[in-house]
């Protein structure tokens, strides 16, 4: 079985990280899909002490901006070449697992934005060569892919639906998703639910963290969950998104998590 999932770390501090680490420690997900890293010391001790134990670690470096990390005990390489021309190719990651058959996985943390034109524009230009690069997969690798990450979006059916707060081409990014052939994985397995990831000052709760599969693995989903612990922990301000996939899957040689977060153990 291959479990995955993502989650928004808040570009946590150093003081937050022990505890964020101890709480990932704890979850049995193999690949874990990091948003809203940084280059503070928090993103740093969080991913140093997965490296010590013997993970493999990808972080696209992205000086002066939140960015997105791939932590993986099971083999992977590491696929540079799907990132590389996003607009802003420190925001994604990708690689792909040695499972049988082969999955790739790309983590992405798309820009937020009010309606500041430069902002807009920047979310804009990242949404549009996020589809182009999927797009550009071959049939067999969309078919094996797993997208996952903050997405910084909502649905059209959203409930509740915000009507006036999004503009057209972020709807349309779950339209190129569907024409690439990729399913909501949650809307998958609990169509007639709606969860919430992200809640505003107001109490306003918005579903901005997601994994996508592609339609070889779609029947191969054999579970995930919204994990509202985190949040609600307050260890960061989202929930977790997790998924299970029915596929063979090695291992790496990992190690005890340094005693620093001592009661936990890798994963």
């Amino acid at each position: 079985m291959l479990s995955i999932l993502t989650l928004n770390i808040q570009a946590t501090s150093r003081r937050r990280a022990d505890a964020l680490l101890a709480w990932l420690t704890s979850r049995p997900e193999q690949i874990l899909l990091l948003t809203e890293t940084s280059s503070g010391d928090g993103t740093a001790h969080l991913l140093d002490c997965f490296r010590r134990a013997g993970c493999q670690v990808h972080h696209p470096p992205l000086p002066g901006d939140r960015g997105t990390a791939m932590i993986s005990r099971v083999p992977l390489t590491v696929r540079p070449d799907i990132t590389a021309a996003l607009s802003i190719p420190g925001r994604a990651v990708a690689a792909t697992i040695h499972t049988d058959p082969p999955v790739t996985v790309l983590g992405v943390y798309v820009p937020s934005s009010d309606r500041a034109p430069a902002k807009v524009e920047r979310k804009r230009a990242f949404v549009t060569t996020l589809v182009t690069a999927v797009g550009g997969l071959t049939v067999s690798e969309r078919a094996h892919l797993v997208l996952g990450g903050d997405y910084n979006v909502i649905p059209r059916d959203h409930q509740p639906p915000y009507p006036g707060v999004w503009l057209p081409f972020e709807y349309e990014l779950f339209d190129a998703l569907t024409a690439a052939g990729l399913t909501d994985a949650h809307q998958h397995l609990a169509p007639t639910v709606q969860p919430h990831s992200w809640f505003g000052r107001s109490g306003n709760g918005y579903r901005f963290d997601y994994l996508h599969v592609g339609t070889a693995l779609r029947n191969r989903l054999h579970g995930g969950s919204y994990l509202q612990e985190p949040r609600e922990q307050r260890l960061t301000d989202h929930a977790a998104v997790s998924i299970d996939l029915d596929l063979a899957t090695p291992t790496l040689g990992t190690r005890p998590m340094p005693s620093t977060v001592a009661p936990a153990t890798l994963f």
